[in-house]
């Protein structure tokens, strides 16, 4: 503990973000600190020699007693500290840091009104330097709210009708008023806008004419449209299911509120215009033994009000009081321009609604998720440090060194979330090479999208060395298991229903009968990182296949396809190689034939 001892004595003065580590050079905690000497000094005891002070938590006192390295990183304030310890908390999943998993960005309704016919659309990003007005966030249902508005309300229903300069079948079925054909004025189309502004906030309005249009379609017996419209007014419906409070001092705020469980934990977000809810979202996380209420307010903020957010309220509820509330604040104010305040109402109709909020973060809490059960089951059978919340399984796939691709599939709170997926153009020709490609560079976008809580890796001893090797060396602490068919003599014994596959992980290898609900968990997610490779595989194959079927038809053989391509590795890299290059490969008369290439 000498060394420990003499950084700790040797700390400035000033702000930053100090990181413990333990024997196995893992990271344990980041914190962040106004100054790095107090901060962490507070921590210890000096005499009679360094020990844990005791009047830390138990979390904390557990934490440093496994704690016999310390790193720290300087920065010129309080607030860029609290930036850094964020960003470093999302990176490197530090074992005794509670982890909040809320990345999403939200969508809104936008419009812009420099048009003289403006549309409403949906996006997640702000725009900059334009006039636009925004109306949400809508977490669930923000697509079926647009829909609806377009249904109800005479509005340009596409951004080219306009272009048309000639009424359309929008016109005839009365869903536009035609203004290509100059048949409404602006003046009375901003009369339709403003209505449709205040059918977002009083939504009353819509679900009652869709409900009205809805029973003249089953009427009708045109049931699948009036299922449509049904499946609409439901979306809608569960925007704010929550309550239907109404304040009539027309609040507009955000309000957080968070709540931690045994198992797991909750946060309730309340979204709130005009004094009325308009949506609402919540998330679970995992790791309730770390669990900080400071820590986890500073998350939940900072991962929502990102800097590209398109709206942002001048004040922001949250249902406890924290301690780096200013600071936070501070930085958001900063991040978008305006001034920003973070408060937690004691009285009054602002703590009804806390009171609210934490009233739903109770009965999310009561309520067990379905996946629960089989995910508690692995992080219990795997020892796990983190709940696997959120999973991500690789593989590759290959013909003979072509086409040589990988593919990564997500679950998260047990379903698959395909826009998390993600396809790698791979350059190493054997395998292992192959998979040590993918999680580099897996782990190399860490900061943009954080660690999962778990790693699957098709492959047996070898592939699991190598994903700890990796992520030993970025400090990142994230569970890895290995799954592959047992080998005889040498081989995978892959015949027909003897067939057996085996869990390798840090502490051993499993083997979990064929009928274990535990097994077949891993092996869907094998399956489907194995079908979504493959599938890319499969198109990739058949483009270069086309493109050497093309390169034949000028003359060119297998035997300089393969020259090529081992020199310059794709065909778009030959395709734009110059004439100089390829004559270093193929020679001149060649190197012309080449650059016909189509």
């Amino acid at each position: 503990m000498s060394s420990i001892k003499h950084t700790i004595q040797n700390l400035p003065d000033t702000p930053g973000v100090y990181q413990y580590f333990n024997a196995q050079n893992k990271l344990l905690y980041v914190g962040k600190a106004k100054s790095l000497k107090k901060r962490v000094k507070s921590y210890w005891r000096f005499t009679p020699e360094l020990q844990p002070n005791p009047t830390q938590s138990r979390r904390i006192t557990m934490m440093l007693q496994e704690t016999i390295k310390l790193e720290y990183i300087v920065v010129d304030s309080e607030e860029d500290a609290l930036i850094l310890e964020n960003s470093l908390i999302k990176q490197l999943k530090p074992k005794f840091n509670i982890l909040l998993r809320d990345d999403k960005t939200y969508p809104y309704i936008y419009i812009d009104e420099t048009s003289p016919f403006p549309r409403f659309e949906i996006t997640r990003r702000a725009f900059k330097n334009r006039l636009v007005s925004y109306f949400g966030p809508f977490p669930n249902g923000g697509r079926e709210l647009l829909n609806a508005l377009y249904e109800i309300f005479p509005l340009v229903q596409k951004s080219s009708c306009l272009k048309g300069g000639k009424a359309c079948l929008f016109y005839q079925i009365k869903k536009c008023l035609a203004p290509c054909e100059k048949k409404v004025s602006p003046q009375e189309y901003a009369m339709i806008i403003t209505r449709v502004k205040e059918a977002i906030f009083k939504r009353h309005i819509l679900t009652q004419e869709l409900e009205n249009r809805m029973v003249r379609l089953a009427t009708q017996e045109r049931f699948e449209e009036a299922a449509r419209i049904r499946d609409m007014i439901s979306a809608i419906a569960s925007l704010s299911p929550v309550s239907t409070i109404d304040l009539a001092n027309e609040l507009n705020t955000d309000l957080f509120a968070i709540r931690n469980g045994i198992e797991r934990g909750v946060v309730m977000r309340l979204f709130m215009r005009d004094g009325k809810i308009i949506s609402s979202s919540y998330s679970y996380f995992r790791h309730t033994h770390n669990f900080d209420e400071n820590e986890a307010y500073k998350q939940a903020l900072l991962e929502f009000y990102t800097v590209d957010a398109p709206h942002i309220t001048r004040q922001i509820i949250t249902a406890h009081v924290f301690e780096d509330s200013i600071q936070i604040a501070k930085i958001l104010s900063d991040r978008f321009g305006q001034k920003i305040e973070i408060s937690t109402p004691q009285k009054g109709s602002k703590h009804k609604l806390v009171t609210l909020a934490l009233q739903n973060c109770d009965e999310l809490l009561r309520i067990q998720p379905e996946n629960d059960s089989t995910e508690q089951q692995i992080a219990h059978l795997l020892k796990l440090e983190l709940f696997p919340y959120r999973i991500e399984t690789f593989d590759n796939s290959h013909m003979m060194g072509t086409a040589t691709v990988g593919g990564m599939v997500v679950q998260e709170s047990g379903k698959w979330e395909k826009s998390s997926y993600r396809r790698y153009q791979l350059e190493a020709k054997d395998e292992y090479g192959q998979m040590k490609e993918m999680l580099k560079r897996r782990i190399a976008s860490f900061e943009e999208e954080p660690a999962p809580d778990l790693w699957i890796l098709d492959g047996g001893q070898a592939n699991l060395n190598l994903a700890l090797e990796l992520l030993q060396t970025a400090k990142v602490n994230l569970s890895v298991v290995a799954i592959a068919k047992e080998k005889l003599d040498a081989k995978a014994h892959r015949a027909k229903g003897a067939a057996k596959d085996l869990l390798y992980t840090s502490k051993g290898v499993l083997e979990l009968k064929p009928t274990d609900k535990r097994l077949q968990w891993f092996q869907r997610q094998r399956d489907e990182a194995h079908r979504y490779a493959i599938t890319y595989h499969q198109n990739k194959k058949r483009q270069a296949d086309t493109q050497i079927s093309l390169l034949s038809q000028k003359g060119i053989g297998p035997a300089t396809v393969k020259k090529l391509l081992n020199y310059f590795g794709t065909f778009d890299t030959i395709r734009n190689a110059s004439i100089e290059d390829l004559e270093k490969v193929v020679g001149n008369a060649m190197a012309k034939r080449l650059k016909t290439f189509e």
